[in-house]
């Protein structure tokens, strides 16, 4: 199997390693270079443009499934998890799974007054009572490449009145996702997504961003505000006037999501503007394909070597006990991740048998 990317990418090594950090796409690093240099130049344009952030924002949302109105844009997982954490009312239940990633748990143990439980990831559904407030999760575990049961979880959380925040930053841009069926998402999208670092998104369903008030809005999308919502860190980013709020208090926030922006980082958005429509031009399915067809082969190899993979259809691929061969394979140019004790190998469109066969062959000895 042939690698997606084509002309798009110019890895130097054998790059299996998508889940800590995407390889930009020319488009993506020609867009953020052509900005340093206007920056440098002291032209006009050197400072951003924020045509960028609604068209990410947009791209986004056609790409997971929601409107751009259900959409924020962002720098980093963890603050637009930490928005979610603290409109809960203290002793509220969060229910997550055992080892989820921090940046999803840590903004809710952080507050002190809220009951915090913990359930294995094939047991969450079974694991939401009576009581629990929300229920947080990975679509796709980050230690070991688990797809979780997203639509079991959620029939659970609906069962007993529960909200469902995943963070698809390990997903989203090769597991299909519908994002408005969660109350929330939460999106790093320099993996996957392949936009640089310092782009992030956050998805809210209307119902529940009445639940919300915003935390960092500020100038740069707001509309109409609603008067019961009451921002606890607002700024110019999510005003209905950016230009006329930059002084004094925001008077109007957006109605829409957009009134949880954060102040964005112009050259990552720069970026992920060329990005996000190359994946919408190549199609989430046919990514999907492509990366679990080769892990598939990646798993086959390993079972032949002796080694027993973590198992599923994800395309991500963990091995228990090998994550101390990480540093062999890097000597030999092939570039994974070790987690958790498991040696983690991660597929993306820039990657092809070839690449499967590499990483095959430095393990074989």
């Amino acid at each position: 199997m042939d690698s997606l990317g084509g002309a798009e990418f110019a890895p130097r090594s054998t790059y299996l390693n998508t889940s800590s950090c995407g390889v930009l796409p020319r488009r993506t690093v020609d867009a953020v270079r052509r900005l340093v240099e206007e920056n440098g130049d002291g032209r006009p344009g050197g400072a951003g443009d924020f045509a960028t952030i609604d068209a990410s924002r947009a791209s986004f949302a056609r790409l997971v499934g929601v409107a751009e109105e259900r959409v924020a844009a962002g720098g980093s997982v963890a603050v637009h998890v930490a928005l979610i954490a603290g409109s809960l009312p203290s002793g509220s239940e969060v229910l997550f799974p055992e080892r989820e990633f921090s940046s999803v748990v840590t903004p809710f143990t952080v507050r002190g007054d809220l009951k915090v439980r913990y359930a294995p990831l094939d047991a969450l559904a079974d694991a939401v009572r009576p009581g629990t407030a929300l229920v947080g999760l990975s679509a796709v575990q980050s230690a070991d490449g688990r797809v979780a049961d997203l639509a079991a979880v959620r029939a659970a959380a609906t069962a007993h009145g529960a909200r469902v925040l995943v963070d698809a930053s390990q997903s989203a841009g090769w597991l299909p996702l519908d994002a408005g069926a969660y109350d929330f998402t939460v999106t790093g999208a320099f993996k996957y997504l392949l936009c640089p670092r310092g782009t992030s998104f956050l998805t809210v369903t209307e119902e529940a961003q009445e639940s919300l008030a915003p935390a960092h809005g500020g100038w740069c999308g707001a509309e109409e505000a609603q008067e019961s919502l009451a921002p606890a860190h607002g700024g110019w980013c999510g005003a209905e006037d950016r230009w006329g709020s930059t002084y004094g208090p925001v008077q109007r926030f957006a109605t829409s999501a957009r009134r949880y922006d954060e102040p964005p980082s112009f050259l990552a958005y720069h970026g992920a503007e060329q990005s996000l429509a190359l994946l919408e031009q190549i199609g989430i399915a046919t990514v999907h394909a492509h990366n679990t067809a080769l892990a598939a082969r990646f798993r086959a190899g390993l079972t032949e070597l002796g080694h027993a993979p973590v198992p599923g259809d994800s395309g991500i691929v963990a091995v228990p006990g090998l994550g101390g061969r990480q540093p062999e394979l890097a000597r030999a140019g092939v570039v994974v991740s070790a987690r958790a004790g498991n040696l983690r190998v991660s597929f993306h469109l820039y990657n092809s048998d070839a690449d499967v066969d590499r990483a095959l062959d430095v393990l074989s000895g």
